[in-house]
């Protein structure tokens, strides 16, 4: 926000973000219900979340266009929690993952989630949009009589209900959809969400009329809140009081019973979402500075997002992060600065106060729509199959892999076996660019050294970490004993890790076991103070260190002559 203002803040500069803030709200509006409906709490929790939540992290976050609430890929997450431990254990757990967000910034982390593999962003995302339109059908086709549960659950239980499907219901879905992707080419300026809703809640209400007297399930009589003695049904009109998150009893909600092991389990999923929060949102700022040019704070980034999590539970907001969707909007609407993302939370929370009634009307069918859409933009399908075509066979393995546990098994486990698979890749890549050469094999560059009998000449190419230090030093062991000089040129070895040193301590206690003679050659910086540091180059009896090959060869040939 500071860096926006020292750009130079006009009134025209305020039009702009107060245009974008309104046409992003709008957009955000029947999003943020949906996508709390989609984790298992009322709707209304979502616009709280983007009220609160939304504002502090605009003001506070280090991306100057990213707009937060709830998002798609948080879904997958929030489901099972809410579904074990209730809104409050939701709200609590929200929390956790907010002071872990602001840690994560505080200790500088935010260019390190930046390098989370593109294969494993990719496979969770497809995995993350393929669950997410699984749980729409239940309220597109208006099977109302299922019980809760995961993607598997509720998929086996859609295809064992098909023929109690609501055909009033499944028109609206229907319209609600047709809408949503067919009117943004007429290239009229009006957000297709808000028009493709709104189409959707008129059938609804004309299915609903006394003229045909169908059934339409709607907000205002799939949700139901108790605020007090205030009893009503679809969004209340008010804010929620300040109230500590473990202690949240809206909705009938009973505060929950603080024990270790649940402890533990809400730590653990904090950790998770403040994981999932913190890529989603610098994958948005990246995204949102190739659009603009603008450069990013991946760590204030960080923190915004933390203390964002951390205000939202104390008034019954869910997990937030910044969302690719609505910040695409916000850039392409004209703002200026964070301003208008702040705008958007205050228009959500004008809707809540005065227009809450209205919002009964919307048809879960249309909701379910428009998650459909989002599902399908989320899973990337274009870049999944792409991958599938060019990619190496391992990258394909991490796709499907990340892609498989997200919708068979869960968020962490694609995650940590994703992140895992690709390390281990990375690692057996990286050790296959590490390799030793014997300079006088046959076919290989011959060394002018008079009488080499008895010297061997290797070169090191590559860094000698635990990837590839034992492959590299295996070849030297391997060799005939029968030498009496060994020159190692390390010239094009630019770092070595523990194990590198301790396989070539290894070799080089071996060779004076033998009284056989080593002269290393071209050590960088970084490689000779590491060598130093383990007292590998104290001995010099019968270790010799030169600048380069070159210099290596003559300290040999005077020393062979010197020592015949």
């Amino acid at each position: 926000m500071r860096t926006a203002l020292k750009s130079g803040y006009s009134f025209q500069a305020f039009q702009a973000d107060l245009l974008a803030g309104i046409s992003v709200g709008i957009i955000a509006l029947p999003l943020a219900m949906a996508l709390a409906i989609a984790s298992g709490v009322p709707p209304q929790q979502g616009l709280y979340t983007s009220i609160f939540a939304g504002i502090v992290i605009a003001l506070t976050g280090g991306a100057r266009f990213n707009v937060s609430g709830p998002t798609a890929a948080f879904v997958v997450v929030l489901l099972p929690i809410s579904q074990q431990f209730g809104l409050a254990g939701l709200l609590t757990a929200t929390l956790f993952g907010g002071a872990i967000l602001v840690l994560m910034g505080l200790a500088r982390l935010g260019g390190v989630i930046r390098l989370i593999p593109y294969p494993v962003v990719i496979g969770f995302t497809t995995g993350v949009g393929i669950v997410i339109a699984g749980l729409q059908l239940k309220d597109f086709f208006g099977l109302s009589n299922l019980e809760k549960g995961g993607f598997l659950t509720t998929l086996a239980q859609v295809a064992g209900s098909m023929e109690q499907i609501s055909w009033a219901d499944t028109s609206v879905g229907l319209l609600t959809l047709a809408v949503l992707l067919l009117f943004p080419k007429s290239g009229i300026k009006i957000p297709a969400h808000l028009v493709a809703v709104v189409t959707g809640t008129l059938l609804a209400y004309l299915l609903h009329s006394d003229l045909l007297g169908m059934t339409v399930h709607t907000i205002g009589n799939e949700f139901h809140y108790q605020i007090g003695d205030q009893v009503g049904n679809g969004v209340p009109a008010v804010l929620p009081t300040l109230a500590l998150p473990w202690n949240w009893s809206g909705n009938g909600e009973k505060p929950l019973v603080w024990s270790l092991t649940l402890f533990k389990e809400l730590g653990t999923a904090g950790f998770t979402i403040a994981i999932l929060g913190a890529i989603e949102s610098l994958l948005c700022a990246v995204v949102a500075d190739g659009m603009t040019g603008t450069q990013h704070n991946p760590n204030k980034e960080l923190i915004g997002q933390g203390l964002g999590n951390l205000v939202a539970p104390f008034f019954g907001g869910i997990p937030a992060t910044a969302a690719i969707a609505r910040t695409t909007a916000n850039i392409r609407s004209g703002a200026f600065s964070p301003l208008s993302a702040a705008i958007h939370g205050i228009f959500l929370l004008l809707v809540l106060v005065f227009f809450s009634s209205l919002l009964g009307y919307i048809p879960m069918a249309s909701l379910a729509a428009l998650l459909l859409v989002v599902a399908w933009n989320m899973a990337e399908v274009r870049h999944f199959i792409r991958i599938v075509k060019i990619a190496p066979r391992s990258d394909v393995v991490v796709l499907l892999s990340c892609t498989g546990l997200t919708v068979f098994v869960d968020m962490i486990a694609a995650v940590t076996v994703g992140v895992s698979l690709a390390s281990m890749l990375f690692i057996r890549r990286m050790s296959e660019l590490t390799s030793s050469k014997n300079l006088q094999e046959k076919g290989a560059c011959l060394l002018p050294i008079e009488k080499s009998e008895g010297v061997i000449i290797y070169a090191i190419n590559g860094p000698l970490f635990f990837g590839a230090a034992q492959k590299a030093i295996h070849a030297l062991e391997e060799v005939d004993t029968h030498f009496h000089t060994l020159v190692l040129d390390l010239t094009h070895v630019e770092m070595i890790d523990m194990t590198g040193i301790v396989a070539l301590e290894s070799l080089l206690a071996n060779l004076k076991r033998i009284h056989a003679k080593v002269v290393i050659c071209g050590p960088s910086t970084q490689v000779s103070a590491r060598l130093t540091a383990a007292g590998i180059l104290h001995d010099r009896q019968n270790l010799f260190i030169c600048e380069n090959l070159d210099a290596g060869i003559q300290i040999t040939q005077a020393e062979m002559k010197t020592n015949p």
